[in-house]
C-alpha cells in the first residue's frame, strides 16, 4: 500500500499522546499499529498491566486503526520489512534513553525503500509514570495480583524479589527503579514475606513464635499498599491436613505463591549452623503435601513451590535431584534449591541439570550466603527467579542501630539529621497523608 502508516507501541495505557499519535498518521495514510508483545516490554521496561489479548481488543476498537500486528522485539526491522510502509509515526521522546538505538535503526531500514520517519511532539501534561501511581493508590484486585506473577514468569528471563516486613518495606520494594547500562528499567517484580524477617520485625526467634494468623495480619498489610505479586514463606507447610488450609487462605487473598521447605520437625532456620540437626522429609509424604495443596486450590494461578534442603543437610546432588523430579511429578509448581555453599558453584551445578531436563518448571535462588553470584549467572545456569529474602532488614537494623547510639551519645539530634530522612520528606511518604 503506497501511503501505509506503521506505528509501533506498547498501548498498555491508552492516554491523549496515543490518540495524537494516532491521528497524526490517520492523515498520511492507512494505520498499522505495530503492538510490542508482552515479551518485547519486558525487554526494556516493566511487564505491561494489560495481557496482549487484552490491548490488542482495544487498540483494534480504535476509529483511526486499520490494522494491528504483533511486534516481537523491541527493533522494528522485521515488521518494517514485511509490510513496507511509506510512514513511520512515532512520538519525539525518543531521540534520549533506551530507545534511542532503535529509532536509529528504523531510520536505516525505512531508507532501504525511501520510507520517511514522521516524529510527533511529545504531548505535554501527560505522564504514563502519574498515571501508573494513581492506579497504584486505586489498587489491585486478588485475582489480577494473583495472576500476574504467572504473566512475569512467562515472558521475563529472570524475576527478581525483594523482602518485605511490614507496609512501608513493602511500599520501598514497589517503587525501587534503576537503570542498567543500557538505559532499561530495572524493577522488583515481587515481594518476598520471609518467617525470618517477619519474625525478627516483630522481636521474636523463627522458631514459628509468630503464628500463622499473625503473620497473615502482615499479609494484609502489604497487599493494601502495593499491587506486586507477593510469595510466601511457608515453612513446612505444618502437617499435611493443615496444609490446604493455609494454601487456600492466601489464594483467597490474592497471594500467588508458597514456598514449602521439605522438613519436619521443630523449626530452625536452615541456614544456623547446626541447622544439620534438622531431620528432612520423607519424599513420599512431602509429595503428599504437595498433592493435598494442589487440590484444594481455587485456581491453577497459586503456585506451590518446593523448597529441598538435600545440600543445606549434607545430603549431596543426587538426593536433591531426585527429590526435584519427584516434586515436579507431584505437581510442584517451581523448585527452590538452598545451599550454604558461599561460592553458589552446587546451586548453579543443580540448576544446569535440572534446567536441561524441566526447560518450563520455574527455578529459584535465595543467594543469602553466595551473595558474589550476579543474576546473570542465575539466569544463565536456568533461574527464573531471585529472591534476596533479608536484605531490607538488614540493611535497616544498623541504620537504626547506629542512630539510636549517636542520639545518646550526643544528647542531641541535629549530628543524625545527615544520614536520616527530613521531616517533610517524611510526611511525603505515605500518599494521602
Amino acid at each position: 500500500m503506497d501511503n501505509l502508516v506503521y506505528i509501533g507501541m506498547s498501548a498498555d495505557l491508552i492516554h491523549p499522546g496515543h490518540l495524537n499519535i494516532i491521528s497524526r498518521g490517520r492523515e498520511l495514510g492507512p494505520v498499522v499499529v505495530g503492538l510490542l508483545t508482552d515479551e518485547a516490554i519486558a525487554s526494556y521496561k516493566r511487564v505491561p498491566l494489560l495481557s496482549f489479548e487484552q490491548r490488542r481488543a482495544i487498540v483494534a476498537g480504535l476509529r483511526d486503526v486499520s490494522e494491528v500486528v504483533a511486534q516481537e522485539t523491541l527493533d522494528y526491522s522485521a515488521n518494517l520489512r514485511r509490510l513496507r510502509p511509506r510512514y513511520v509515526v512515532h512520538g519525539d521522546d525518543w531521540k534520549t534513553g533506551v530507545q534511542q538505538a532503535t529509532r536509529q535503526r528504523v531510520i536505516e531500514v525505512l531508507a532501504e525503500w525511501g520510507g520517511e520517519l514522521i516524529e510527533v511532539p511529545y504531548t505535554r501534561g501527560i505522564s504514563s509514570t502519574a498515571i501508573q501511581r494513581s492506579l497504584r493508590e486505586i489498587g489491585i484486585t486478588p485475582e489480577a495480583r494473583r495472576k500476574r506473577f504467572g504473566r512475569l514468569l512467562s515472558v521475563k528471563p529472570i524475576l527478581r524479589a525483594l523482602e518485605a516486613h511490614n507496609g512501608l518495606s513493602a511500599m520501598i520494594v514497589e517503587g525501587a527503579t534503576a537503570f542498567d547500562d543500557e538505559g532499561r528499567a530495572l524493577e522488583f517484580d515481587a515481594i518476598w514475606l520471609s518467617s525470618l524477617t517477619d519474625s525478627t520485625a516483630k522481636g521474636k526467634p523463627d522458631i514459628e513464635a509468630v503464628d500463622f494468623t499473625s503473620r497473615l495480619q502482615t499479609v494484609n498489610e502489604i497487599l493494601e499498599v502495593t499491587t506486586r505479586p507477593i510469595i510466601f514463606d511457608g515453612d513446612t507447610g505444618g502437617r499435611i491436613d493443615q496444609f490446604p488450609f493455609m494454601v487456600r487462605t492466601l489464594e483467597r487473598l490474592g497471594v500467588s505463591a508458597i514456598i514449602v521447605e521439605d522438613k519436619i520437625g521443630a523449626k530452625r532456620n536452615s541456614l544456623l549452623e547446626e541447622s544439620s540437626v534438622h531431620e528432612q522429609d520423607s519424599i513420599i509424604d512431602f509429595c503428599e503435601k504437595i498433592r493435598a495443596g494442589n487440590a484444594s486450590r481455587i485456581t491453577a494461578d497459586f503456585r506451590i513451590i518446593a523448597r529441598i534442603e538435600s545440600l543445606i543437610l549434607g545430603k549431596g546432588m543426587e538426593d536433591a535431584y531426585a527429590r526435584a523430579e519427584a516434586y515436579v511429578a507431584a505437581g510442584a509448581g517451581g523448585i527452590m534449591i538452598h545451599s550454604k555453599n558461599t561460592s553458589g558453584e552446587d546451586v548453579i551445578e543443580f540448576a544446569r541439570r535440572f534446567r536441561m531436563a524441566h526447560p518450563d518448571v520455574p527455578l529459584v535462588a535465595v543467594p543469602s550466603t553466595y551473595p558474589a553470584v550476579s543474576i546473570d549467572a542465575l539466569q544463565e545456569a536456568g533461574f527464573n527467579l531471585v529472591i534476596y529474602a533479608n536484605h531490607l532488614l538488614r540493611s535497616a537494623y544498623p541504620a537504626m542501630a547506629r542512630t539510636a547510639q549517636r542520639l545518646l551519645r550526643e544528647g542531641r539530634a541535629e549530628g543524625v539529621e545527615q544520614d536520616i530522612i527530613s521531616i517533610k520528606d517524611f510526611f511525603k511518604l505515605i500518599p494521602g497523608q
